[in-house]
């Protein structure tokens, strides 16, 4: 809006399970401010949001926003398991009740339930076409998300199926996209710091990162706000940029937010600074390198180092548990991916067994290395509970977690990496996390 100039485009915000974050926003007109933290800090207040709607509540007029002509993009920022779908596949999980309820035609609660009821009544209304965005760190987001809604199509009634179908294919696109900026959760002392600065208080400040990008396949049904102008890339082709952040980035994010936590540690700068975890995670950046084609505009080194100085970041108070939350969602398409090709290619990824490893280490033993309580927040807990049952020796772990086929596939029968992992996890288990870090980068 600043950088073009005009007020034509705005944002319906909607919240899926709390209303929090919308009596936030609601009650300061959707103002709030973005605190960018780096070797300096600046405020900035932001204005893009003119409407706030809590699904869960409002599903009626959530639908009757989507449908509206005048509305053209819907951007999905749900993070991995609100999506119903099994992460390795990529399929929608067609026996999940809350699916299969919306596909009969109550209120729809799911995601892609809420967009293909929207979609119906748009195709009714011959509202025109629409552009679906999907944001979240998930491997070809937008080819995955127009796969789920067509899946979700195929349980609809037999007499709107083919029509809604065929509407969807030649009136709606799916771009795929690359979002890239490290955004903790917000505390007290953050909110503090922007009412001395503001004078106000404000419930809804952002704290983030001075580096941002945001990457799209330039695939739009309609129009658009032009977002190039603040610096968004479009493009015809995401994938590099993809699998080059999902894997360098969100994999080595993910390492550490395990390593870290059973370390005993908390904050992400914080473990950073400890002897060696810097030149773990160039290792395991290294690895995951092998394993991606990278974009012709992007210097590998370059873009290594800078992923050290921005998780170094001391202005960023990022949780590690902020990071460790859905691990069996996320560590699909950023570790295990990776493990898998780099082993296909010939390439030993130590660093990233060691990252599943610590992964297996933090869910089973449930506690860090000094014994203290680690709280597990992830969708297949029980799954993950039911598979282990009481903590045994690695070999018996590393067998059962495997054989958790949302997560690992076929992995299980590679006897190879079976023997690596239990290496990983006998090191974890008995000499703690910060020793085998440092053993992986001697081996």
């Amino acid at each position: 809006m600043s950088a073009s100039g005009t007020t034509q485009w705005g944002i319906c915000a909607v919240a899926q399970r709390s209303r929090r974050v919308l009596d936030e926003l609601q009650a300061q007109d959707g103002l709030y401010t973005v605190v960018e933290r780096g070797r300096s800090t600046s405020f900035r207040v932001f204005a893009p949001i003119r409407e706030l709607v809590f699904a869960a509540l409002e599903a009626d007029l959530l639908t009757s926003r989507i449908a509206a002509p005048s509305t053209h993009v819907v951007t999905v920022t749900v993070t991995e398991k609100g999506y119903r779908h099994d992460p390795v596949t990529g399929r929608l999980d067609l026996t999940d009740s809350d699916i299969q309820a919306d596909a009969a035609g109550r209120p729809p609660v799911t995601v892609v339930g809420q967009l293909v009821r929207a979609m119906q009544v748009r195709q009714r209304n011959n509202s025109g076409p629409l552009t679906v965005v999907c944001c979240d760190n998930l491997p070809s987001n937008g080819v995955m998300l127009h796969g789920l809604v067509d899946e979700f199509c195929s349980l609809v009634p037999t007499a709107d199926r083919s029509t809604l179908q065929s509407w969807i294919e030649e009136f709606v696109t799916f771009p795929s996209t690359v979002v890239d900026r490290i955004t903790p959760a917000t505390t007290a002392t953050d909110r503090n710091d922007v009412a001395n600065l503001l004078g106000l208080d404000d419930e809804g400040a952002v704290i983030t990162e001075p580096f941002s990008q945001w990457v799209l396949e330039d695939k739009f049904a309609a129009a658009r706000p032009a977002w190039e102008s603040a610096g968004a890339v479009l493009t015809s082709d995401v994938s590099p940029y993809e699998s080059l952040k999902l894997r360098l980035l969100n994999g080595s994010h993910s390492a550490l937010a395990y390593l870290g936590l059973l370390a005993g540690y908390d904050y992400i700068a914080e473990f950073m600074a400890v002897d060696g975890v810097a030149t773990f995670v160039r290792l395991l950046m290294r690895e995951a390198a092998t394993t991606v084609s990278v974009p012709s505009s992007v210097d590998v080194d370059e873009y290594e180092q800078q992923l050290v100085q921005r998780f170094a970041n001391p202005g960023l108070r990022h949780r590690l548990a902020q990071i460790a939350i859905d691990g069996s969602q996320k560590l699909p398409p950023r570790l295990v991916a990776t493990v898998r090709d780099a082993s296909a290619a010939g390439v030993e990824p130590i660093a990233n067994v060691l990252g599943i490893a610590a992964w297996m280490r933090y869910v089973t033993a449930g506690r860090d290395d000094a014994g203290r309580p680690l709280a597990i927040d992830d969708p297949l807990a029980l799954r993950i509970a039911d598979a282990v049952g009481r903590p045994s020796d690695p070999a018996t772990v590393v067998e059962r977690l495997l054989g958790i086929t949302e997560m690992f596939g076929d992995l299980a029968d590679d006897v190879a990496l079976r023997g690596l992992l239990v290496g990983a996890l006998t090191q974890l288990t008995r000499g703690g996390a910060l020793n085998a870090l440092r053993n992986a980068i001697e081996a």
